[in-house]
């Protein structure tokens, strides 16, 4: 079963377009590995390249990266409906004794 994500435009990440720099010897690793992978025309590595690149060789990584944020994502969408509570009480006390 093949499944296929169109993403909307205003959903796409600009970061994952973006080239990458051989800036220190990670990098330098990471983007050589990614070239001899994939081969790109233009010789150029995007960050998009080398998710796809580590999602097939790494996935172990991403998806704790991605649990992780998922995870953090949860937390701060608790404590953000926490709050919106408590504004929520404080306004509906407050109008009630203006009334």
């Amino acid at each position: 079963m093949d499944i296929t994500f169109t993403e909307k435009p205003e959903d796409e990440n600009p970061d994952l377009k973006e080239t990458v720099a051989e800036d220190n010897a990670l990098k330098e690793f990471v983007v050589q590995y990614t070239g001899e992978k994939l081969d790109p025309e233009d010789g150029n590595i995007t960050v998009e390249m080398i998710v796809e690149v580590f999602s097939t060789d790494f996935p172990e990584l991403l998806m704790a990266i991605a649990e992780e944020n998922f995870i953090r994502g949860y937390h701060q969408a608790m404590e953000d409906l926490e709050e919106s509570e408590k504004i929520l009480a404080e306004t509906v006390e407050t109008t009630a004794d203006d009334e």
